[in-house]
Parts: structure tokens; C-alpha cells; sequence
């Protein structure tokens, strides 16, 4: 009996995703390739290594649709150039610090409601296509 109020409980508390209004619409950057200085090691500290991001931000689309402005988008040219200058300005150890970075800055600087996002660090380990982290955010109300 107990289990099964745990379950119903655990049921009921909020995902970050299950609390994105149902007309919230998503805006997404795919395969946008940063080089970076990025990892612990002293020979990653030597080099750039090339990270890809991919992103999901919440967004309604209507305002935009209706004026047909871009003015009233997300523009994603706009958060891929403002991520790109922050990330290779960047000096991190941790691809989980810098994916918290990059999260705050998209919520804090472009008015997305909620975001999704993916660092993929290729090559990092030997018979891996890619490592890396996903987060979810969404911004304080």
C-alpha cells in the first residue's frame, strides 16, 4: 500500500518538461560545433577541442506567425552567435559546468520559458562516438 503512494506521488510531482504550457512551441539549434578550452587533464588544457550543442527552447511561435516579424522571435541566429562568443571565451574543466553556464545565459539573455539542452563532447573516450551531459532548465518565474 505504501508503494503504491509513493508511486502516485512520484506521479504527480512536475517535470521540467511535463511543466511547458501545452502551446509552448519549440525552437531548436542542432549540431551547432564550438571549439573550446574545455576539460581536466593537463593536454586539454594545451588545446581547443571541438563540442557540439544541440538545443531545444521553449518559445511561442504565435506573436511571431501572426506579424511575420522577426523582431518577435527567438532569433536562433541571435542565441547561436551569443553562444559561440561566450563558449570560446569560456575556460572550464567540466562539460556539466559549462552546460549550466550556456543554460542560464539562453534563459536569462533571450526570454526562453524552458530549454533542453545537449553538449556532446566528440572523441572523449576511445570507441565512443560522443560523451557528454542534457540538462533541462526553466527559467524562475
Amino acid at each position: 500500500m505504501l508503494a503504491l503512494l509513493l508511486i502516485c506521488l512520484l506521479l504527480l510531482i512536475p517535470t521540467p518538461q511535463s511543466q511547458i504550457p501545452a502551446s509552448m512551441d519549440k525552437v531548436f539549434i542542432e549540431g551547432l560545433d564550438i571549439d573550446a578550452l574545455i576539460g581536466i587533464y593537463d593536454w586539454e588544457r594545451r588545446i581547443r577541442q571541438t563540442l557540439r550543442f544541440d538545443l531545444e527552447m521553449g518559445f511561442d511561435n504565435r506573436i511571431p506567425a501572426a506579424s511575420d516579424d522577426i523582431t518577435d522571435t527567438l532569433n536562433y541566429k541571435a542565441v547561436s552567435k551569443r553562444l559561440i562568443e561566450f563558449v570560446q571565451a569560456s575556460d572550464f574543466g567540466l562539460v556539466e559546468t559549462l552546460a549550466e553556464r550556456c543554460a542560464a545565459l539562453v534563459l536569462d539573455e533571450f526570454g526562453v520559458h524552458w530549454l533542453r539542452l545537449k553538449l556532446s563532447k566528440p572523441g572523449a573516450v576511445r570507441g565512443a562516438q560522443a560523451v557528454g551531459v542534457i540538462i533541462e532548465r526553466e527559467r524562475a518565474a
